[in-house]
C-alpha cells in the first residue's frame, strides 16, 4: 500500500517540478526498476562529502532534474552513499508541491490577468524568435499568448529537452524522494515551497525577457548543451561541465546571482547547523550549486571544511 500510495504522489509531483524544480534547467540540472543489477563506473561523480567535526558524512549530491532512462542504474558510489545516509534533503519540500493551493499560486504567477498578453510585453524580434521555435515544435504560439516570460522560458525548455529524450521521471530528484519513502529515511528540505516559486514567479519584468531571451538562445544548441552536460556529469568532470552550465550566464549575470549563488550562501548555513546533527545526510541539490567559484562546496572549503569529490 505504501508503495502505491507512492507512486500516485509522484505522479503528482510531475507538474509541479516542472516549474518548482526546472527554475534553471539548462544551466544545472523515477525509480531504477529492474536495471538495478549493473552497475556505472567512473573515476568521478558529481558527489561530494564533507567531513564534519562530529565524525559524521554530509554528502552532496548534484542532481539533474531531467535525464534520460538509460542514465540508471547510477553509480554504485551514489547509491552507497544514500544507504549509508539516515537523512535525505532536497531542495524544497517536494509533498508540498501536490497542495492544491500551491498549484494555484504558481499558475497565478505563471500567466498574465484577463487582458494583458505575452505579446504586449516583449518585443517584436523576440516574437519573431518566438513564432520559430513554436513553429519548429509544431505548436501555436497563440496557445501561450497569457505566459509570462519566465513561465514561458520553462515551458519551451521541457518541451524540447522531451523532444530529445529527456523525461522528469528519470530525473535524480523524484528518483531519490520516491525511494526514501520507500525506504522510510527522514526527509527534509532547505527552502519552503514559497521560496521557490517566487525565485521565477517574483522575478522583475525585465529579468524575466532576459531570462526568456537566454533561454531561447540556449534552444538553439540545446541538442548539444544537453548531451555535453549529461556526459560530464556522468564522469564527474566538473571542469567541463562548469563551461557547459555557466556560458549562458555570461551575459546575464544578475540572473545567476539570483538563482544560484544568494542561495548557495544560505544553504551553506543550513548545511552547517545540519552537522550537528547525529546522523549522516544525503543531500541533493541541482548540480549548477555546488561547481566552480561561488558553489556550495567552494563556500564550504572556503570555510575550512575538507570537501571531497568521491
Amino acid at each position: 500500500m505504501m508503495a502505491n500510495h507512492l507512486g500516485v504522489k509522484q505522479n503528482r509531483l510531475r507538474t509541479s517540478l516542472f516549474i518548482l524544480c526546472l527554475t534553471v534547467i539548462l544551466t544545472l540540472s523515477a525509480d531504477i526498476h529492474a536495471q538495478q543489477s549493473k552497475q556505472t563506473s567512473s573515476a568521478k561523480h558529481c558527489l561530494w562529502l564533507v567531513e564534519t567535526p562530529q565524525n559524521k558524512a554530509v554528502f552532496l549530491l548534484g542532481s539533474l532534474h531531467v535525464l534520460k532512462s538509460d542514465t540508471y542504474p547510477l553509480a554504485k558510489v551514489i547509491n552507497e552513499a544514500y544507504s549509508l545516509s539516515q537523512k535525505v534533503v532536497f531542495e524544497t519540500d517536494l509533498a508540498a508541491m501536490t497542495d492544491p493551493a500551491v498549484q494555484g499560486k504558481m499558475m497565478t504567477m505563471g500567466l498574465y490577468p484577463e487582458g494583458q498578453t505575452l505579446f504586449q510585453n516583449i518585443s517584436n524580434e523576440m516574437q519573431s524568435s518566438l513564432k520559430k521555435k513554436m513553429t519548429n515544435l509544431g505548436m501555436p504560439l497563440e496557445n501561450f499568448a497569457r505566459f509570462r516570460p519566465w513561465f514561458l522560458a520553462v515551458t519551451l525548455t521541457v518541451l524540447e529537452l522531451q523532444r530529445l529524450g529527456f523525461s522528469l521521471d528519470y530525473g535524480i530528484d523524484i528518483h531519490f524522494y520516491g525511494k526514501a519513502g520507500m525506504d522510510e529515511k527522514e526527509i527534509g528540505f532547505l527552502e519552503p515551497v514559497d521560496f521557490q516559486l517566487e525565485l521565477l514567479g517574483k522575478m522583475n519584468a525585465q529579468d524575466q525577457k532576459a531570462f526568456l531571451g537566454q533561454t531561447l538562445k540556449d534552444l538553439d544548441v540545446a541538442a548539444q548543451m544537453a548531451d555535453d552536460m549529461l556526459k560530464y556529469w556522468k564522469k564527474g568532470d566538473v571542469n567541463n561541465l562548469y563551461a557547459v552550465l555557466f556560458k549562458s550566464f555570461e551575459d546575464y549575470p544578475q540572473i545567476e546571482n539570483r538563482l544560484l549563488r544568494r542561495r548557495n550562501i544560505d544553504w551553506v548555513k543550513k548545511i552547517e547547523e545540519m552537522m550537528a546533527e547525529d546522523k549522516n545526510i544525503f543531500i541533493i541539490v541541482g548540480a549548477g550549486h555546488l561547481i566552480g567559484p561561488g558553489s556550495v562546496v567552494a563556500l564550504l572549503k572556503e570555510k575550512g571544511y575538507r570537501v571531497k569529490q568521491k
